[in-house]
């Protein structure tokens, strides 16, 4: 799917300091500590709903501590997939008086009381990755992400191409919003038929188990969407344990999702540039702190969709080994 000229835009001046098109390092992404600028002194906390150690939000967290070495600024990091503990983690930030939250709203309701208090408290705000709808009724500067809605609709409309009429799509995370909207707009665009599969993230042995079952019991189903690169990776054994001609698609990047593009295993992964997810709202609350600009509009800023395939993954996988993609 093609970008909008604002992104495109907006990824040209984040050339030198964000994720290169051309291949480049992206070690290369922010300037050395050494020459890093001397800094206000702010405080920025981020605060997402990814587990730790979770490839797709290990490079969210990159993105977000260039930008602090970038901009002289300290950033925090911290993740709980529980959204009372992340609820406990935003009040924590407030209660130690930060410059400004980032979050991410994957069960924006959760999260409504805790926003309200960090807003409440002139801390300004951030969200990112899910809860674009919910992010200016909480008072939110503004929110960076992908639509999942228009994403999920571009990943069907591959899949329809590549012959899919039958599709399963795994849902790995029970509540999120954003997962029921990639799944939904998959259904609008395919033309065919799609079941979920609720699974685990935290027990990919038992993802690939169920998946391998269900390809088993049901030989209808010709296409796998997976909305997490673990789970892509578990779906593909599960395909190979099934013996399934299933074809793979998959939300997000990790290195292993890359070389499987590269071996024929996934036809494509959807890639919302997480990266931009980290680093951008550090620039944004470091406008705001110092000049009092905002972005967006009262619109959420786009990250994605953007689609990797066999024809630019080999350039993309030099940039998530580096842990920018």
């Amino acid at each position: 799917m093609r970008r909008t000229p604002i992104v495109l835009a907006l990824l040209g001046a984040l050339a030198l300091t964000g994720c290169s098109s051309g291949g480049q390092s992206a070690q290369s992404a922010a300037p050395p500590a050494s020459s890093a600028p001397a800094g206000s002194g702010a405080t920025f906390s981020v605060i997402t709903h990814g587990a730790a150690g979770d490839s797709f939000w290990d490079v969210v967290k990159n993105g977000a501590e260039a930008a602090g070495r970038q901009y002289g600024v300290t950033v925090t990091y911290q993740g709980d997939g529980d959204p009372a503990r992340q609820s406990q983690l935003i009040d924590q930030a407030v209660s130690q008086q930060v410059d400004g939250i980032v979050v991410s709203m994957a069960n924006p309701d959760a999260l409504r009381e805790a926003v309200g208090r960090a807003v409440a408290a002139d801390i300004p705000v951030v969200t990112i990755n899910s809860g674009a709808d919910s992010a200016k009724a909480f008072g939110a500067l503004t929110h960076v992400g992908q639509s999942e809605d228009v994403a999920g609709r571009g990943a069907g409309e591959q899949l329809k191409a590549a012959g899919v009429t039958k599709l399963l799509c795994v849902v790995h995370e029970a509540g999120n919003i954003g997962l029921d909207q990639r799944c939904r707009g998959a259904e609008e665009t395919l033309g065919g038929t799609v079941e979920r599969l609720q699974v685990d993230v935290s027990n990919l042995a038992d993802v690939t188990s169920k998946v391998t079952a269900t390809l088993q019991s049901d030989q209808q189903v010709n296409g796998v969407l997976a909305l997490n690169p673990a789970i892509a990776i578990a779906a593909r054994d599960a395909i190979r344990d099934s013996g399934s001609q299933a074809k793979l698609a998959t939300f997000d990047l990790s290195a292993d999702v890359v070389t499987a593009i590269q071996d024929d295993e996934i036809l494509f992964a959807v890639d919302q540039q997480q990266y931009l997810q980290g680093y951008l709202p550090i620039t944004f609350l470091n406008l705001y702190k110092n000049n009092l600009n905002t972005v967006g509009g009262g619109l959420p800023v786009n990250t994605g969709p953007g689609f990797v395939t066999k024809d630019n993954a080999e350039q993309v996988a030099k940039l998530a080994e580096a842990g920018t993609r």
